[in-house]
């Protein structure tokens, strides 16, 4: 008889070998049933943000198609500084999905060398244009530019981010309009993939004003309790492990290990972390062979904030890539369309009476 809580482990590994990518229930080489009836815990439920993204596609494209019989195509803004590699990944991505949706895009693209008022400039001209309902200013900025107020110019209506303080005030006040990203796309995942939020014990690893702060509003707003943690909490791991949510978004790579975890939560990783290191990616993936095979033929690998072992653990977890990276820009994309709603209701309502 197996004592509740062990990992049955097959003769052979198991054809998928690791659960981040798998997109099938294994069960180890043991049926559910035999699970079931010796006690042993399955593994973590995959909570598969490709697939929740391709569902908000799918629902916005209606949205889209009404708006367009009313003569109004959303547009969205990307303003994209310099040359810094990551950030033309990003915006390339965002300006991929509008271009998939049918949405109008726009490209701007300052030099690094640009100054404070000559980029409040460019934000004042595209708050003034009425073909883009969305503004998406690409952090970080270079050292010369004062981000905060660059942001704060950007017109609310057109705040699809959801960093404008008149913003985040509507969501502390629980009248949310338009909201970050990350942290929305992070509730599509619970409600879709059907996790009880309501009276849920949640810990927010991370207190930053684009995930962690909203990110703790929006489930308390859902009627769940919740933890704000950062890196002065005492007992991190005591506190951590009395929730039945998991919210990690500190930036550091691999930090929430399975003794983080009481056994069925929830997991929800924010991070993205790209690691080179052939030591520290030996000890991460030490039980992800394919990983670690992967990772030795590209050079680098991408890792969250959470432990790939945290699958052993945890009720349900968002994988990294492929989680809560697709969410994001579905809910930037959420946000052009709703801009687009909101600032244009009258000229929508009029089409619908004709």
């Amino acid at each position: 008889m197996l004592r509740a809580g062990l990992i049955l482990r097959p003769k052979n590994p198991c054809p998928c070998r690791h659960h981040f990518d798998c997109k099938r229930v294994c069960y180890h080489g043991a049926s559910a049933a035999q699970y079931a009836a010796q006690g042993a815990r399955l593994p973590a439920r995959i909570l598969n943000g490709n697939a929740i993204r391709d569902q908000i596609y799918s629902e916005l494209s209606g949205e889209i198609a009404a708006l367009s019989a009313s003569g109004i195509r959303p547009g969205l803004a990307a303003v994209l500084v310099g040359e810094n590699p990551a950030s033309k990944i990003y915006v390339s991505s965002k300006i991929a999905a509008t271009e998939k949706l049918g949405l109008a895009s726009f490209n701007i693209t300052p030099p690094a060398t640009i100054s404070t008022s000559e980029l409040l400039a460019i934000v004042e001209d595209l708050n003034r244009r009425d073909d883009i309902d969305g503004i998406l200013v690409q952090l970080p900025l270079p050292s010369q530019i004062d981000a905060k107020e660059i942001l704060e110019a950007v017109d609310p209506a057109k705040d699809v981010d959801g960093f404008h303080p008149l913003n985040v005030g509507r969501l502390v006040a629980g009248r949310p309009n338009l909201v970050a990203c990350t942290p929305l796309g992070v509730m599509e995942i619970l409600r879709r993939s059907e996790v009880p939020i309501e009276g849920a014990n949640a810990a927010v690893l991370g207190r930053s004003d684009i995930v962690g702060k909203p990110m703790a509003l929006l489930l308390m707003h859902a009627n769940a309790t919740v933890t704000v943690c950062h890196s002065k909490t005492r007992n991190l791991r005591e506190t951590v492990r009395r929730a039945d949510i998991v919210i990690a978004a500190m930036g550091r790579t691999a930090m929430v290990t399975p003794d983080y975890i009481a056994s069925g939560a929830t997991v929800i990783d924010v991070g993205i972390n790209r690691i080179t290191d052939v030591a520290q990616t030996e000890s991460i993936f030490a039980n992800l062979p394919e990983r670690l095979a992967s990772f030795r033929a590209k050079g680098s690998a991408v890792v969250g904030d959470v432990h790939p072992d945290v699958a052993n653990i945890a009720g349900a977890i968002t994988p990294v890539p492929g989680g809560v990276g697709p969410l994001t820009i579905a809910m930037l994309m959420s946000n052009t369309v709703r801009a687009a709603r909101l600032r244009r209701g009258a000229r929508i309502s009029a089409a619908a009476r004709s």
